[in-house]
Parts: structure tokens; sequence; C-alpha cells
């Protein structure tokens, strides 16, 4: 290949060898990955998917990159699969704080995409400006897969593939790795000369990279350690959003954790979950005591069942009452309580279930007997089935003890109301959000 020597490539051979290794990924990628923004080989490294490339400086003043790191981070990308279907919101969310554009921060992902995005003029003005704009990021082309949806005519939403806001999230996580690891070699320097490093493998700053396979570091999995805590006292403990970040997501057990998840009903902390696994649970539109029911709880209550339950039922207070909080209940009651209900039309290729599932429900948890539950069908094509049941709280509960006894036996012995002692006199009440922005009740 040109440019090579002992295994270095430069930049514009790893650019090609980057696309040609990629084409057949299910991830789209781009052509510029090393030479376009946010790649900047002078920082020492550069992101492809979730694995860190070292850069050097070869002989002649010219950048180059070991190629089998780029062939490693290849293969890596090319194992992910993609549906395009499964997406998840990234912005705009009201509310969000904003932050300078700087080239040298870490990748910062959702921010940068939503700069450009709320440039005036919109995706198009912004991907003719180039000079400076993240062309990519970590090698991905972000924007073949970038879902504009508007609501009500007038806000646009903003969406990518589940899968790949887990990369990007496992990418900013790397990243962060890498560069704390390069300043903890920085300081030590100060004090031991460390390990000769080949004098090109120094960029412009005269800084250290880290070794070409970057740190090894590996979050610590959750072990319950914050079990029964309040959630609005340890959110305001110094140092918890960093003691969060060690802590590998408890649900998928891969991604970093990112944030801390709680139960809104009774205040308590459940555990740290990554950004995609704390959004999974969340329905597409969320009112006061209306929610649609997605597809994705397909997932949470037959694919990754007993992951989910264990979760939902690290609260004290939802293991006592062996249920789910209200909007999970309504969601599970519509999803698989009434799947049988649920009219079918022709199809291609068989029969497609009838529009969108729906649910709604008067009243509270704290008062059973006056809560009811009511499943509807949305979007139907001919305009019928728009109320397919009327099921009280109560009958819910009860429904749900069973299937949860049946497919999850093991949940279902550790609740109970044997286990009310440490639970609050009073619940907590339910945050109303009718903003849509920010699911409170989730």
């Amino acid at each position: 290949m040109p440019g090579r020597t002992d295994g270095l490539i430069t930049l514009g051979a790893a650019d090609a060898l980057w696309v040609d290794l990629t084409a057949d990924s299910a991830v789209p990628t781009a052509s510029g990955a090393f030479t376009c923004s946010p790649a900047h080989a002078r920082v020492g490294y550069v992101l492809l998917g979730s694995h860190v490339v070292a850069t050097v400086r070869a002989s002649g003043g010219q950048w180059s990159v070991p190629e089998a790191q780029v062939r490693r981070a290849a293969a890596e990308l090319n194992a992910v699969g993609m549906d395009r279907q499964d997406l998840l919101r990234i912005g705009p969310f009201r509310g969000a704080p904003r932050q300078e554009y700087d080239e040298e921060t870490p990748l910062r992902w959702r921010r940068r995409i939503t700069r450009e995005l709320q440039e005036p003029g919109g995706p198009a003005r912004a991907a003719r400006r180039e000079v400076g704009r993240p062309y990519h990021l970590a090698g991905i082309d972000w924007r073949q897969i970038l879902v504009e949806q508007t609501r009500d005519g007038t806000q646009r939403t903003w969406w990518l593939p589940r899968a790949v806001v887990r990369l990007l999230d496992a990418a900013e996580h790397t990243e962060t790795q890498w560069v704390q690891a390069a300043r903890t070699r920085q300081a030590g320097a100060a004090v031991t000369e460390p390990p000769s490093y080949p004098r090109q493998a120094r960029d412009a700053d005269g800084r250290q990279p880290t070794s070409p396979d970057g740190p090894t570091t590996s979050l610590r999995p959750y072990n319950a350690e914050l079990q029964g805590q309040l959630y609005s006292v340890l959110s305001r403990k110094p140092g918890t959003s960093r003691r969060v970040a060690g802590w590998a997501c408890a649900v998928c057990r891969t991604a970093p954790a990112t944030v801390l998840d709680h139960c809104h009903e009774h205040g308590y902390v459940r555990a740290p979950l990554c950004q995609s696994c704390n959004t999974l649970e969340r329905p597409d539109h969320l009112y006061s005591n209306d929610i649609r029911v997605a597809n994705r709880y397909t997932r949470l209550f037959h694919t990754d069942t007993d992951d989910w339950l264990r979760h939902w039922h690290r609260c004290p207070g939802c293991r006592a009452r062996t249920t789910l909080p209200l909007p999970h209940l309504a969601a599970w009651t519509a999803h698989t309580a009434c799947r049988s209900l649920r009219p079918t039309h022709r199809a291609p290729r068989g029969r497609k279930p009838c529009g969108v599932l729906r649910v709604s429900w008067t009243g509270s948890h704290q008062a059973p007997r006056s809560c009811l539950f009511t499943v509807a069908v949305d979007f139907c094509p001919s305009g019928e089935h728009r109320v397919l049941a009327r099921v009280p709280y109560r009958e819910a509960a009860e429904r749900f003890r069973i299937w949860l006894a049946e497919t999850a036996p093991a949940l279902a012995a550790a609740a109970g109301p044997d286990r009310l002692d440490d639970l609050p006199a009073q619940f907590r009440p339910i945050i109303v959000d009718t903003s849509g922005e920010g699911p409170a009740l989730f």
C-alpha cells in the first residue's frame, strides 16, 4: 500500500482502507474518517467506531496510523447489527444546556449534531459548509441514517438507530478513557522518565501518545451498591455523576452507564444505566395519563423480559407491591394482556397488527378502585377498532402477578407484601409532565 513503512500507512491511505473494509457494514461509514472533522491527527488518536487508533508522525513529518489498528476497528464495526426501524430520539430536548463547539474537546456527539442541525437553514445548508463542521462521527456517516420527524407540524425531532447510539456512546466513553490515560502518563513523565518512544511518535505539542492498542480500562459491574437509596438524596451528593460513569450499564452490561435511573413513584434508585437502555423503556409519546405503546415493548416484555423485570423491581416499592409503576403496568396491559384483542389486517406477507396501540388511564395507583385502563388502537386504515378493552387497575395488577409468576418465578418469589418494613408511610405522588419533552413518569 502506498506510504506504508513498518506497518504504518498515511492518513489518505487509511481513509481508503477504512472505506474498503467497511463497504458491507450495516452502519454507513464516511470516506474522510482520518482527514475530515472531527478527526484531528495531532491530538494523538482518531476514533473509529468505539475503537481508538493512535496517530504517529512518521519519517518526513507525515502523519500515519498503524494499519493493523484500522483493520481491527473495521472488523469491530462490521460485527455491529443495525435495525433502521429501532430509532432513538437524540434531540432537541427542552432545557438542554448549550455548549460551545470546540474542536479539541472529546466527541460529545449529541452536542455536535444538535449544533449543526440547529444552524439557520437546517442540515442542507450546514452540509454545504464542511469547513469546521462534523463531517462524520467516529468514522460513521450519521447523515445517512438520521431521521427527522415533525410533531404537530411545528417541532422537529431527530432520531438515530439504537445500535448507532450505543456505538457512539461507547466511542465517547473510549475517548474519555484514552484522554485520561494520556494525561496520567504525562503527569508521570514529570517525575520519572517513561519507557522510550520512537521520536516520530511525538505530536506537535511534544506529548507522548499511549500505546496503539489504547488504554485497557474495564467497567465494574453494578452489584446493588445503591439499593434502597433515595434519588433525591443521592443526586445531591458530590461526585455521584463520576461514580455512575465507572459502572457498566446494569441492563445491557456492555455500555458505560451515564444516568442514574430511579422510580418516579417511590423515589428509590434503581441502577445506573446507559443512555440507550434508559430511553428504551419510554414510549414514543407520553402525556399526563396517555401513552403510545411502541414496538420496543416487544423487547421489554418478551425478548429481554428477565433483565427488565429485575431492573424495575430494584425499587423496593415496586417489588413490595409485586407490580410495575403505573405507566409501565398500563403498557404491559395493552401490549401483553390485551394482545389477543388486537385486530389484524391483510398484508403482502400474511396479516399485520392494526394501527398503533394506545393506553390511557383515569385515577391513580393510590386509589386503585377508581383507576381504569383504556386500551385503544390509533391509525386504523378503516377507522375501526377504537377501543379494545377497559381494564380496572386491580385486575391489571392481578394479571401481572400471575404472568410474573409464570415468566420469572425467581423475581415473583422475591416480591410480595411481606417486605413493607422500609417503605415510606405514603407513596410519592407521580410527577405529571404534559410537555412531552421529559418523560417524568418514567
